[in-house]
């Protein structure tokens, strides 16, 4: 059987962490806490769990604080768990099986990360694949009779070991500001990042958080060295903050060439937003059409799903037809979040 230290960094978290930790405690070999700055009885709750309790200055950068956590790590496998996890009973009874059937060869561990949606997160699906599982000391091998090179490509196992996200409160207001401190140091936004930015303003953001990545997003618009990915994603961002800017020039010029070729559903949705605002609810009707059944969603699943066809119903509603209103919200209804696991 192999060993586990469960990894953790975390922060105010008096409300959630003795529900994981009693979760993990089972799988467990060492258990190491990472605090960034508690204020509430965080470390006291950790504390009646392990002695392996560190302190981190917090330099909004969840990147230092895991791989300070890492660095504390002893046993064979690393296991990274946030504090608003659950793995319930029988799924640490796979997580046994694992522990004693495991290949040595496996460096990396994919378990299903599930019940995202229910709380805004920033992915677009309900149950997908996450890494979770890490082999602490990673052995390395030459490969090739000749031209010999050391094989980097890691063993990874998908598990149907199930992890269930359940946190008590959004995190977005605290990721907003960690991306716009770091454009503020002028080192801007990796294309992940930049990505993860938008989706996560079409999930959980705020008008005014909206305006606030405004500039950024347009300042992309024509940046060469963007991914057509990282440009759609600009483009949406800008053409909802220029609706409720009311700039009509900028909205247009961004939402017209997404919806040139592959429509995207986001902007179809934002141009049906923009006509249902002038009253002309058969326009705004064909744009949240095209959302729904000719459009993919770049950064939200909602915006070629029961969005569109909920706001299909509200334009059918204004014009007068009963029964096509009905039909779309009954279709909104039915709709049912894609799984990717």
């Amino acid at each position: 059987m192999v060993s586990i230290s469960v990894c953790m960094i975390v922060k105010d978290e008096e409300a959630v962490l003795a529900r994981c930790l009693d979760c993990i405690r089972s799988i467990a070999d060492e258990i190491i806490i990472v605090d960034t700055g508690s204020t509430d009885q965080t470390k006291e709750v950790a504390s009646l769990y392990t002695d392996k309790i560190y302190d981190f200055k917090w330099t909004n950068d969840f990147s230092a604080a895991r791989n300070f956590s890492f660095s504390k790590a002893t046993k064979d496998y690393i296991f990274i768990s946030d504090a608003d996890e659950i793995i319930d009973a029988e799924n640490q009874r796979k997580f046994m099986l694992l522990k004693d059937n495991i290949s040595p060869e496996t460096e990396l561990v994919q378990m299903k990360y599930a019940n995202q949606l229910e709380f805004n997160c920033t992915y677009n699906f309900d149950v997908e694949y996450r890494p979770k599982l890490f082999k602490r000391l990673r052995e390395f091998h030459w490969i090739d009779p000749v031209h010999e090179s050391v094989n980097l490509n890691a063993e990874i196992l998908d598990s149907d070991i199930v992890v269930t996200h359940m946190p008590q409160k959004l995190h977005a207001t605290r990721d907003f500001s960690i991306f716009l401190k770091n454009l503020k140091t002028g080192n801007g936004l990796s294309p992940k990042i930049h990505c993860l930015y938008a989706r996560e303003l079409f999930i959980a953001g705020t008008d005014a958080d909206f305006l606030t990545a405004f500039p950024y997003f347009e300042s992309t618009l024509h940046d060469e060295k963007r991914s057509m990915k990282e440009i759609r994603a600009s483009q949406c961002i800008v053409a909802r903050a220029a609706r409720l800017k009311q700039d009509e020039v900028t909205f247009f010029k961004a939402a017209l060439k997404a919806v040139v070729g592959n429509s995207v559903a986001e902007v179809c949705c934002e141009l049906g937003a923009y006509y249902f605002t002038k009253k002309d609810y058969e326009e705004a009707a064909t744009w949240y059409y095209t959302a729904a059944f000719g459009a993919e969603s770049e950064l939200n699943i909602h915006y070629s799903g029961d969005y569109p066809l909920q706001k299909l119903a509200d334009c059918f509603d204004k014009i007068g037809d009963a029964k096509e209103c009905e039909k779309y919200k009954e279709l909104a209804d039915k709709w049912e979040i894609p799984d990717c696991s």
